[in-house]
């Protein structure tokens, strides 16, 4: 793979940039993997790229039935952050951004990742009590996140009404390391560096059946024709129980909308990160000046890539009262994704009941900010058949009554 470089930019500036190699590969599919992905996502890729570069697999397979990046990795609103309530979820959330931090120089590609700061509000006594006590949790898990006051918060965020007239802002949870990166450039780096130790990145190819013989997976059968694997990882976020049933078993989730939407491009007025989960409604500003706007999911259970119009509404409805700024605003776009909910609000990295398949699903609108530790664990798991990260995710937590209730920490789109 030819290192990106600012001296490569310059040699090829030279060129007329005619000398710019593909940046990964397209292959027809072999007969036999020793793994095969299933999902060309950000936890997809990452699953590859990490048994690859910790673990050594390469004889690797990432199969997707659309385009690289084309569900809900190219369609979120590309909020990181780790101050989680749980410990499991604290532990993977806190890898992730840890491996955020450093990934545009593991990957040798700008994944434009921006820590500029992230505030939750809280909007009621309530949620100011569950707020602290996060703080107090992560003090524990060696997280860095405070509590900030309503006038910080004026100082952070200019535009914000703090007096509301529904809920006022009391203060605010606050990560000064959260943030944001581009959504896009984390799955075209991965893709990159999957390819460049010579994974086969297969679009365009859908998954149509899972082989399996005496309850051990065998391969997939695909539209492009039947494909032999020694293991197979499941990482198709919305679309996680659809295959889950062509493998035998089901998985208890449940799929559903989740939308956001832009504004017309306006100069800087806000250079942080805010969430409002009391009011379902969070705001960043784009590089090119759009706001990015989003709220909750949409509460009837659906497949759609377009949301409802009642979230639509209601989320306008508490961020004009929340920024009166936006009041002035047009909107410019809007697109929704499809996401996967557990009933204890946290993912499931899990070996499944049929021998050889993992499962990496129940994101629910928590997915791009875990990518890299989602795809960590993963690929641990897959490699070893156990990873600490991936402990407390386990299918059998539901069986056991041991679950992982993060409703405060991701009770709302973010």
């Amino acid at each position: 793979m030819r290192r990106y470089s600012m001296f490569a930019v310059a040699r090829e500036a030279l060129r007329y940039h005619a000398g710019w190699e593909r940046a990964w590969r397209s292959p027809e599919p072999k007969k036999r993997y020793d793994v095969v992905v299933v999902g060309a996502g950000g936890h997809g890729l990452a699953t590859a790229y990490y048994l690859g570069k910790v673990h050594g697999i390469t004889n690797v397979a990432v199969i997707e039935k659309g385009w690289l990046g084309g569900g809900n990795t190219g369609r979120n609103t590309t909020i990181i952050r780790s101050n989680y309530l749980q410990d499991a979820s604290a532990a993977i959330f806190e890898k992730a951004l840890q491996l955020y931090e450093g990934l545009s120089q593991d990957l040798n590609y700008n994944v434009m990742f921006s820590p500029r700061g992230l505030l939750m509000l809280a909007q009621s006594e309530h949620e100011m009590r569950g707020y602290k006590r996060t703080v107090y949790a992560n003090a524990l898990q060696g997280v860095q996140t405070e509590w900030i006051s309503r006038e910080r918060v004026k100082e952070l965020v200019p535009i914000i009404n703090l007096d509301g007239p529904r809920y006022p802002v009391l203060g605010a949870l606050y990560q000064e390391r959260g943030g944001t990166a581009r959504h896009d450039a984390v799955a075209w780096g991965y893709a990159r560096g999957c390819s460049a130790m010579g994974m086969d990145i297969i679009q365009q190819c859908e998954v149509t059946g899972i082989r399996t013989v005496n309850g051990k997976v065998q391969g997939i059968d695909t539209t492009k024709g039947a494909i032999d694997c020694g293991k197979l990882a499941m990482v198709v976020a919305g679309h996680s129980g659809v295959l889950a049933e062509m493998a035998g078993f089901r998985l208890p989730l449940e799929s559903v909308a989740l939308q956001a939407w832009v504004s017309e491009p306006i100069k800087p007025v806000i250079d942080v990160v805010v969430m409002a989960n009391l009011v379902h409604c969070y705001i960043s500003q784009s590089d090119k000046g759009e706001l990015v706007l989003g709220g909750g999911i949409d509460h009837c259970n659906n497949f759609t890539q377009r949301g409802s119009w009642y979230t639509l509404e209601e989320t306008t409805r508490a961020l004009v009262e929340t920024y009166p700024v936006v009041s002035r605003l047009k909107m410019l776009r809007q697109w929704g994704g499809i996401v996967d909910i557990t009933g204890d609000h946290s993912p499931i990295i899990s070996k499944a009941p049929v021998e050889g398949i993992f499962v990496d699903c129940g994101w629910g609108t928590g997915g791009f900010k875990a990518i890299p530790g989602s795809g960590w664990a993963m690929a641990e798991l897959v490699a070893k058949g156990h990873s600490p990260l991936a402990e407390g995710f386990g299918l059998n937590r539901f069986r056991e009554g041991r679950f992982i209730d993060e409703s405060v920490a991701a009770g709302v789109a973010h």
